[in-house]
C-alpha cells in the first residue's frame, strides 16, 4: 500500500509499535547491567574479573546505543510524552543518564594502569550502574500503567512563555519509587537483568568456576524475578485504565489491560510465548549442566514479553501515560504524537531498521568470537 494512502492513525500505531520494539530490545540488553551487579559475586580473582569485564566490555555500547535510539524515537514520534516525562520527571532520567555516563567512563579506565581512582572505584561505579539503571528504568516503565502527577494545558502554546506540561510535585519523578507497583517492576527488571547476565556468562565464558557460580545465582535471581513480576502482572490485568472516545475524552474502564490483550491476540500470544521461552531458557540451563545456550530463548522471550506489555500500554485508544492529577491530561498516542508529515517522513527512514538490526547481529557475533579467542588460547 503506498504511503500516501495511509492516514495519521496508521502512522501513530506504527510508531508506537516501533518504540515498543526498541524498548523491548533495551530491556534485553540490560543483561550488561545485570552482569555488572554480579562483578563482586563472580569475580573473586583478577583472572575471573578480567574475564567478566571482557565479556561485558564489548557489549555495553550496544545497550547505550539502544537506549539513545529508544529515547530519540520516542522524542520524534511522541514529543508531548518526551517533554512531559523528561521535562517533569527529570531527576529520574538524570540519574539514569548519569549512571550510563559513569559506566562509559569506567569501561574506558578500569583496565588502565595507574588510573586516577583505581580499579576498585571503577568497579564500584559499574556496580552502581548495574543496580540503578534496571531499577529506575523499570519503575519509569511502570508509570506508563500506574501514572504520574502532571497536567497538560495545550492552550498555553498561545502564551509568551509556552509551558505545555506542568509537574504537580517537587519530587520530579522520584515519587515513582513510592509506588509499590513501580518498585515491583523495577526490581523485576533488575532480577531479570541478572538472570540474563548469568545465562550470558555461561554461554560466553569458559571458566568452570564462573559457570558454576552463575548457575547458582541464576536460581536465586529467577525466584526474585518471579516474586516481583507475577504479582505486578496480575495487578496489571485487574487494573482500571483510561480509554479515549472518538472525541478524545478519557474515561475509566475496568480491566482495561486485560481487555487490550483480548482485543490484540498477537500481543497476548507474544506474552504467553515470551514467558514460556524465558522459563525454558532458565530451567533448561539449571537442570542440564551441559546446556549453555539459554541466553537465546530467554533473550527472545524477554523481548516478546516486554513488547507485548508496551503494545497494550498504548494501543486500543489507551492512555499510555495516565495523569494522576487530571485524567483529561493523560497522554494517548493520538494526542501526543508528531504531525502526519513528520511521522510519514520518519516511516521512510524506519525502513532501514532491518539493516541496523542485521549490523547489530553481525557485530554481536564478531565480538563474541573475539571474546572467545583468549579462552581458546589457554
Amino acid at each position: 500500500m503506498p504511503l500516501g494512502t495511509l492516514d495519521l492513525a496508521f502512522y501513530q500505531n506504527y510508531w508506537w509499535c516501533i518504540v515498543s520494539l526498541l524498548g523491548a530490545l533495551l530491556v534485553f540488553m540490560l543483561f550488561v547491567q545485570g552482569g555488572q551487579s554480579l562483578l563482586y559475586s563472580l569475580g573473586k580473582t583478577d583472572a575471573q574479573l578480567a574475564a567478566l569485564l571482557r565479556s561485558l566490555g564489548k557489549k555495553w555500547e550496544l545497550t547505550f546505543t539502544t537506549l539513545v535510539t529508544f529515547g530519540g524515537a520516542f522524542f520524534a514520534s511522541f514529543p508531548l510524552f518526551y517533554s512531559t516525562s523528561f521535562g517533569g520527571a527529570y531527576w529520574v532520567w538524570m540519574l539514569i543518564l548519569l549512571s550510563f555516563v559513569v559506566q562509559a567512563v569506567s569501561y574506558e579506565y578500569i583496565s588502565r594502569k595507574h588510573n586516577l581512582l583505581g580499579r576498585s572505584a571503577y568497579r564500584g561505579f559499574l556496580f552502581a550502574n548495574g543496580l540503578l539503571a534496571p531499577v529506575l528504568l523499570g519503575a519509569a516503565v511502570s508509570t506508563l500503567f500506574h501514572g504520574a502527577e502532571f497536567t497538560v494545558g495545550r492552550g498555553n502554546l498561545a502564551g509568551l512563555m509556552p509551558v505545555v506540561s506542568v509537574w504537580q510535585n517537587s519530587w520530579h519523578g522520584l515519587e515513582a519509587v513510592a509506588n509499590l507497583w513501580n518498585v515491583a517492576l523495577g526490581l523485576a527488571v533488575f532480577f531479570l537483568s541478572r538472570c540474563l547476565a548469568c545465562l550470558h556468562f555461561i554461554n560466553n565464558i569458559g571458566d568452570t568456576e564462573i559457570r558454576r557460580k552463575s548457575r547458582n545465582h541464576l536460581l536465586y535471581n529467577t525466584v526474585g524475578f518471579l516474586l516481583c513480576f507475577l504479582p505486578w502482572l496480575v495487578c496489571l490485568l485487574l487494573k482500571t485504565g483510561l480509554t479515549a472516545d472518538a472525541d478524545g475524552v478519557l474515561a475509566e474502564e475496568s480491566f482495561k489491560y486485560f481487555h487490550n490483550f483480548l482485543a490484540a491476540p498477537a500481543a497476548a500470544a507474544f506474552l504467553l510465548l515470551g514467558v514460556v521461552l524465558v522459563l525454558a531458557g532458565i530451567l533448561t540451563t539449571l537442570f542440564r549442566p551441559a546446556f549453555r545456550r539459554g541466553i537465546w530463548p530467554a533473550g527472545v522471550g524477554t523481548v516478546l514479553v516486554v513488547l507485548a506489555l508496551l503494545l497494550v500500554a498504548g494501543l486500543n485508544e489507551t492512555a499510555f501515560y495516565p495523569s494522576l492529577s487530571d485524567a483529561q491530561s493523560s497522554l494517548t498516542i493520538r494526542n501526543s504524537s508528531s504531525s502526519e508529515v513528520t511521522l510519514k517522513a520518519m516511516s521512510v527512514v524506519s525502513l532501514f531498521i532491518p539493516f541496523v538490526l542485521a549490523y547489530i547481529c553481525w557485530a554481536w557475533r564478531a565480538l563474541g568470537k573475539e571474546d572467545a579467542a583468549p579462552e581458546k588460547s589457554k
